[in-house]
């Protein structure tokens, strides 16, 4: 029983945080809503709610609910679509509320 709850112990904690890049174009945003079909529709930082898809890499690996925070990256070429990158870990928001870098 002590080796389950060291192993739950350790699940809980991290080391580092991903930040998202200005340079890569990367912004926080927060799920609204899944629209079906790897759709989502998000509200971000910058205050745009936009279009999100998630690429085929991540379908099967994360599941994605609504009110997660991620980072997504607007396509080049359609500012109000964009692809998700990162989903944080509720330990991870919580820091990134404690940093300043999201708005509770």
């Amino acid at each position: 029983m002590n080796r389950q709850l060291h192993s739950n112990q350790q699940n809980e904690e991290f080391s580092r945080v991903r930040i998202p890049q200005k340079s890569a174009n990367e912004i926080l945003g927060t799920v609204e809503g899944l629209l079906g079909a790897n759709k989502l529709r998000v509200r971000c930082t910058d205050g745009v709610v936009r279009l999100t898809r998630i690429p085929g890499k991540m379908k099967k690996r994360i599941w994605i609910r609504e009110g997660d925070v991620i980072i997504i990256v607007p396509w080049s070429f359609q500012n109000e679509k964009a692809d998700i990158i990162w989903k944080y870990s509720p330990p991870q928001v919580n820091w990134l509320e404690r940093k300043g870098f999201l708005k509770s």
